[in-house]
């Protein structure tokens, strides 16, 4: 064997293609806000504008440069176009923070994008209220934007990476070795057009519980996203409604989902969602946390059952989903409701939906395995075949679902080490680094709570956060791979 690593011809115009593509999109999207604020008369608009066609115009000319007949895709080639990307959307998304009237440093602005295409949902800015509608609606656009691309990402990529057990749910339309653009573009066209037709419906729903044209719009672009940017400081507290807090709970769940069995569902297989092992897991797990929190609140505190059962389903949705959105102060119910949610935060929702965390389905492989090893254990002579979904878990899929359990806290524990050593008391730093990891939002604690911000924390700590929610997004593995020499040789 040759002592020397050769470098890999990886091939990187297609990575130049879909970074130009993914950047030309969020340029276009660029104009909204800059349309908003000049309607509101605000002089922002002019550097949405100015941002939007600097953008567009370098992802036109990265894209249309590397344009060439591209039918397959190496699997090299996946892992350096998920990170890379996950990496220029934010970079360019920044620009907007850094040069209008927020001023926002290059870390705190990049902090804010980051959080915002990953769906986390942690923010450093303060005084939402008074904010122009530009800087608003593009936050909440980031992370619709975020959401479709994880969507594309979760049903794409990564079963084909077989990262973390995702191989599980590779979709036959996309298949990277042959064909991969023309036979993906019809599924990833009406993926798409399902999410936005979601995000329309979500938005005339809370528009007519209550909220005005705009935070509706705002709200409908955060909540299928699973991101929980809001348009105020108290997040949906500032709403205080009943009927508010039902709409975005249904619609968070419906981003939790996997967005495949919607097509199936629309094709006239409804019963699939509902036979599905991992919705059915995801309900079941949801009710086993709700109903005892809900009693719990009744009687330690003085809400009602009906507004116990409402703070508790809506606060635990949409930890649980990755979402964010606040209601109320959930850490004021005691300890054991920190507890709860400090473990929420990490179970996340379904594969192939916008949400984030562990996910459902590595839960249940992770049973049925150890349940499968341990029958075969009391009886060696037997034949014990571990199923999901009427498909047996070959060895290779439950080995990447352990193998990832144990690189998420591995993860988690150094994150905590690293941020405890810049200054961050104990249950900040690990809060922290479980909310960046599992891309949930707010933390534990006065500083990171669902009532504080991440402004406070020291520069470091925010390039740490703000590797963290990269890190989880892209499943862990996506991203420690470019690091190994290994990945760059042949």
């Amino acid at each position: 064997m040759s002592a020397t690593v050769r470098k890999s011809n990886i091939g990187f115009g297609i990575v130049f293609l879909n970074i130009g593509l993914f950047l030309f999109v969020l340029g276009m999207g660029m104009y909204i806000p800059a349309i908003v604020d000049a309607y509101a008369d605000n002089a922002d608009w002019q550097i949405f504008a100015v941002c939007a066609s600097f953008v567009s115009f370098l992802g036109g000319l990265l894209f249309f440069s590397n344009k060439a007949n591209y039918k397959s895709m190496s699997i090299k080639q996946g892992f350096l176009i998920t990170t890379s990307t996950w990496v220029a959307i934010p970079l360019f998304g920044s620009l907007p923070f850094m040069f209008s009237d927020l001023n926002l440093s290059f870390t705190d602005a990049f902090f804010e994008a980051m959080s915002g295409v990953t769906t986390t949902g942690s923010t450093v800015i303060t005084g939402l209220d008074d904010l122009p509608p530009g800087i608003l609606l593009w936050r909440s656009l980031l992370q619709w934007f975020g959401g479709v691309g994880i969507i594309a990402m979760g049903v794409a990529i990564m079963p084909v990476l077989k990262v973390g057990g995702m191989q599980l749910f590779r979709v036959e339309a996309f298949d990277v070795s042959t064909n991969f653009i023309p036979r993906s573009a019809r599924l990833a066209a009406l993926l798409s057009i399902l999410y936005l037709g979601l995000t329309l419906i979500c938005a005339v729903v809370l528009w007519i519980a209550g909220m005005s044209a705009f935070d509706a719009a705002c709200h409908a672009f955060t909540t299928l996203s699973t991101g929980g940017f809001s348009t105020s400081d108290n997040s949906v507290g500032h709403f205080d409604s009943a009927l508010i807090d039902y709409a975005l709970a249904f619609f968070m769940l419906i981003g939790s989902m996997p967005f495949i069995l919607y097509l199936k569902l629309l094709a006239g297989h409804p019963l699939n969602l509902f036979k599905d092992t991992q919705v059915r897991g995801f309900f079941l797990v949801l009710f086993m946390i709700i109903a005892p929190l809900s009693i719990w609140l009744y009687i330690t505190s003085d809400y009602g059952i009906f507004q116990s059962i409402r703070y508790s389903l809506f606060n635990v949705v949409s930890v649980i989903t990755g979402t964010g959105f606040v209601s109320t102060d959930y850490t004021s119910w005691g300890k054991l409701s920190v507890y709860v949610f400090f473990f929420v935060m990490f179970i996340g929702g379904c594969s192939g939906s916008t949400s984030c965390g562990i996910k459902i389905f590595r839960f249940q492989i992770m049973y049925l395995s150890i349940k499968a090893h341990m029958k075969q254990w009391i009886w060696p002579r037997g034949i014990f075949l571990a199923k999901y979904n009427n498909q047996n878990i070959s060895e290779n899929i439950s080995s990447s679902v352990f193998i990832f359990i144990f690189l998420f806290a591995l993860s988690l524990l150094l994150i905590t080490f690293a941020l405890t050593l810049v200054g961050l008391d104990f249950a900040t730093a690990i809060s922290g680094a479980g909310t960046a990891l599992s891309n949930v939002g707010p933390g534990i604690g006065s500083i990171i709570g669902p009532s504080g911000t991440f402004q406070t924390l020291p520069d470091t700590a925010k390039w740490i956060l703000t590797f963290a929610m990269l890190l989880g997004r892209l499943e862990i593995f996506s991203v420690l791979v470019l690091l190994s020499p290994v990945f760059w040789s042949r």
